[in-house]
């Protein structure tokens, strides 16, 4: 018998650093609007903690957990069952806590991003050209959404170019079957402008400059920084200087979020109202 007086459908998100996060808020939303009885809460967790952390969550009752910046390569290693999503990108940032014991990971945040761009953004990804800045844990978790949005051609852009080789093997199969174009490159190597921009690095965290040169933009070009917030500024303001359409990642939060809502809940919470909400209490 456990004497922790945790509540019932207690879910949290898992990171280092955390505070930042906003999940709490969207999540307390979706619930308020489904209906749902949730209770969801930041874990700040250390660096070398996450396993003991997800293992003492799950103990002491949590139904279901995202992970973020740095633990989603870590992740699927402790989930019993894993997606198609997570086997191909190797990251996940959903796990679900089973009444049986298993832990299901699953990996939301390319469906996330490409619902945001394609939907609230309004920017096609079938036949674009993209250039994806990073090869981390975001970088795996959306390449195989964006190839199956029928994107033509993705260059991923990483100052170690061998884990950027290692995500185009990894998806060099999907890639053939839909007829696009993968390529590895050092930023610095990237040429020709691109219609879509995606920053998955954690520099804008860091305050670090952008890694790439600004003539990947061209006017109208849409320039994606999945951070949110002040930590996106820097990559946003260096797009909107150069003709870009900047926008940060706070839709693909919130759409992420909502296909781990549906995952946990089996409700599909309203993303777009829940966005736009977030974006007036932001300014």
């Amino acid at each position: 018998m456990t004497t922790s007086p945790l509540p019932a459908n207690l879910y949290c998100v898992m990171g280092n650093p955390v505070a930042h996060s906003r999940s709490p808020a969207i999540h307390a939303r979706f619930a308020e609007l489904t209906g749902q009885t949730v209770h969801y809460e930041r874990c700040l967790v250390p660096l070398d903690g996450f396993a003991q952390a997800v293992r003492q969550f799950a103990a002491q009752g949590g139904r279901g957990c995202n992970v973020t910046v740095p633990f989603k390569f870590e992740a699927p290693q402790l989930a019993t069952v894993c997606s198609e999503r997570v086997h191909l990108a190797g990251a996940a940032n959903t796990l679900s806590f089973q009444a049986d014991g298993s832990i299901h990971a699953d990996n939301t945040d390319g469906l996330g991003l490409v619902a945001d761009i394609t939907r609230n953004a309004g920017v096609a990804l079938q036949g674009a050209r993209v250039l994806l800045v990073g090869a981390g844990g975001a970088a795996a978790g959306v390449l195989g959404p964006l190839l199956h949005a029928g994107v033509h051609h993705i260059t991923i852009a990483n100052r170690t170019v061998a884990k950027a080789e290692a995500l185009v093997a990894s998806h060099s199969a999907l890639a053939a079957l839909q007829k696009a174009e993968l390529l590895a490159l050092a930023p610095q190597a990237v040429e020709g402008d691109f219609d879509v921009i995606i920053n998955a690095t954690a520099s804008s965290l860091s305050g670090a400059a952008v890694p790439v040169a600004a003539s990947v933009l061209r006017p109208g070009s849409l320039a994606y920084d999945m951070m949110y917030g002040p930590a996106a500024q820097g990559f946003m303001d260096w797009a909107s200087a150069h003709g870009a359409t900047a926008r940060d990642g706070l839709g693909m939060l919130v759409e992420q979020a909502a296909e781990a809502f549906a995952i946990w809940r089996g409700v599909r919470p309203p993303a777009a109202q829940v966005l736009e909400e977030m974006r007036q209490t932001a300014h």
